[in-house]
């Protein structure tokens, strides 16, 4: 018992530690806040650090290119230098984002060994978790080295090469990777929804699969090595605290498998045996392995995620998970289209979530490219079938990071003094927040879990468009489930944080990696514009009342319905997307013209003066 207690205060301790460390970076913004280095030594360093980093990468010291360096630095954000290296040739930008990763990710890696050593100096945790931190550290290096190369091949080798094959025709890729047999397979031999696999073009012709193991065979054994270390480091200690020892071998045991894996058609069931092992894993620090795929737009190549999440004891879960549910069983009755299976599997997977209120301890790899403000995982469904998801949410980081954001020039611009002041008042309640990112944030990560079985996704993203319809569905699935519960409480500040999130997503039209968020901007816009909260007449116009909030919110259920139906049937959301967005010159836009011709005028506005701050 006292070993427990100690390590919750010791738990804490290094919770408010990150949190102090994050507050220092996030003071880095003072630099173009106004503020005077001359006055300030601490500036100054901040100063010569962005001197450095823009010397490293190749660019010219000025205003955007200082807030650039630092959005990337301290937010891992690339969409601002990305403005800025805009006309740069092909190969000029991708030198640039290239030095820009390995910068960064230098920088942080010396911030996590300081860190670690200032943890094993005051002998906080066990001997186990400090053992499970370093050597989680060394198996981040080796996964940090690897993103490059996995970079190199996948994003700017093979998509590239795909998409100058069929002049940037994506239906008929998706069409070749189907009928050839190019997409990695899953469970019971159907056509996997992601892949572990790359695609190589041979020198007659025909495509090839490799494993990661054959691909990028160096680093992937210098990877496994490290986890093998991890496995003998760990095996000296014990779990005294959580009696967790024998699941964490047990994890990186199957990670370790899954990285030597050559046959490409046994990746995912491999994977999946990770996801397996690491649900048995419930202790406050959390590890988190390659997860996602949102990088690769055509084949979904897991990325090379690995990171250390530390949860904070003492956040209150509240009753987000009974009313998703309820709002599950309400809308699945009205429907009146049964499918057992999805029905049985969501509500299975709701009742086994495990919930952790956490800030990220150490982060690598594609982590270094930005990391996201809440996720649910694992993707397997076969795995959530079993043993449910884990839902990882940062409130207390992503509210930090945008009260220290400075005020942008392009905000004041297109919203108005008025609208942007309550903007920035609301970040100063710190209650109402909170709760409004329970109703967007952690519900968006459970609405995710909502109107899936497992062959879902396999069988919805004939088109490549599932994920760009999934995050949208993510979002409204909590918002929805506020509007049936709790139909009128906190409409002001709720709208007020949806018009923002909504309008700033424009601004990601031009980065690959997180086109699914920014086509979920879009619709979002198409509810504001139709329900009259925003209007659009040479200027932006904000209806911030309760009749437009009410329009919204029966906008949102009735677009909910339809695409609700979508999954339950299976069917692609290629035609739900069609009536809402549509292509031009390789851009995602919206069909309305009003909101086109909005989309438009603020993109136009972020290029030109997108990186520009208000001084204060």
């Amino acid at each position: 018992m006292e070993k427990a207690k100690k390590f919750l205060f010791d738990l804490q301790t290094v919770y408010k530690m990150l949190e102090k460390e994050q507050e220092e970076l996030q003071s880095y913004f003072n630099l173009v806040k106004g503020y005077n280095s001359l006055l300030d030594p601490k500036l100054q360093e901040v100063e010569t650090l962005i001197e450095e980093f823009l010397e490293f990468v190749g660019l010219i010291k000025n205003e955007e290119s200082t807030l650039a360096a630092l959005q990337r630095i301290v937010n891992l954000r690339e969409d601002a230098l990305l403005q800025i290296i805009k006309e740069f040739k092909e190969e000029e930008k991708i030198k640039v984002r290239e030095k820009a990763y390995i910068w960064v990710s230098e920088f942080y890696l010396s911030r996590f060994l300081k860190r670690l050593r200032e943890i094993e100096e005051k002998k906080l945790l066990t001997p186990f978790y400090r053992t499970l931190l370093r050597y989680s550290h060394y198996v981040g290096e080796a996964f940090s080295s690897w993103q490059s190369s996995w970079t190199a091949q996948i994003i700017y080798g093979i998509n590239r090469e795909l998409f100058e094959l069929f002049n940037g025709d994506e239906d008929k890729i998706f069409e070749l990777l189907n009928s050839k047999n190019l997409l990695d397979k899953g469970h019971n031999g159907e056509v996997g929804d992601r892949s572990y696999s790359v695609l190589r073009l041979e020198p007659n012709g025909e495509f090839k699969r490799l494993s990661y193991a054959q691909a990028f065979k160096e680093e992937v054994e210098l990877a496994a090595k490290r986890v093998q270390e991890m496995i003998e480091a760990l095996k000296q200690e014990e779990d005294e605290v959580f009696n967790q020892k024998q699941e964490w071998l047990e994890y990186l045991k199957a990670i370790y498998s899954a990285l030597k894996e050559e046959e490409v058609d046994r990746l995912i069931p491999r994977w999946a045996e990770v996801d397996r092992k690491w649900m048995k894993i419930t202790t406050p620090i959390q590890i988190g392995h390659p997860l996602e795929y949102y990088e690769d737009r055509y084949r979904k190549a897991v990325a090379l995620e690995w990171d250390v999440r530390i949860s904070d004891p003492t956040y209150p879960k509240g009753n987000r998970v009974k009313q998703i549910e309820k709002m599950f069983l309400t809308l699945y009755k009205e429907l009146n289209y049964p499918v057992p299976s999805i029905y049985e599997q969501t509500l299975q997977n709701l009742k086994k979530v495990q919930l952790y209120i956490s800030r990220p301890f150490s982060f690598y790899g594609s982590e270094f490219n930005g990391l996201f403000s809440a996720q649910v995982v694992p993707n397997d469904e076969m795995v959530s079938k079993e043993l449910g998801k884990k839902i990882f949410a940062y409130p207390d980081l992503i509210l930090q990071m945008q009260r220290a954001k400075p005020k942008m020039k392009i905000t004041y611009e297109v919203f108005g003094e008025k609208i942007s002041s309550r903007f920035y008042k609301l970040l100063e309640k710190r209650e109402s927040w909170h709760k409004i990112y329970d109703i967007t944030t952690i519900g968006h990560e459970y609405g995710h879990i909502l109107w899936i079985d497992s062959e879902s996704e396999a069988k919805m993203n004939l088109s490549g468009m599932f994920k760009l319809v999934e995050e949208f569905k993510a979002t409204a699935g909590g918002l929805v489930t506020h509007f049936l519960l709790n139909p009128t409480q906190l409409w002001e500040e709720l709208l007020l944080d949806h018009i923002q999130r909504s309008v700033s997503l424009i601004s990601w039209m031009e980065v690959e990696e997180v086109l699914p968020y920014y086509v979920e901007g879009l619709l979002h816009l198409e509810g504001l514009f139709t329900a009259g909260v925003l209007e659009f007449k040479e200027r932006l116009e904000c209806n911030l009342t309760l009749e437009s909030y009410k329009k919204l919110r029966e906008w949102y259920l009735s677009i909910y319905k339809e695409l609700a139906l979508y999954y339950l049937q299976k069917r692609d959301p290629k035609q739900f997307l069609e009536k809402l967005i549509v292509k031009e010159d390789n851009r995602y836009l919206p069909s309305d013209e009003r909101l086109k011709e909005f989309v438009r005028y603020y993109y136009g506005l972020y290029t030109k003066i997108g990186r520009e701050v208000l001084k204060e």
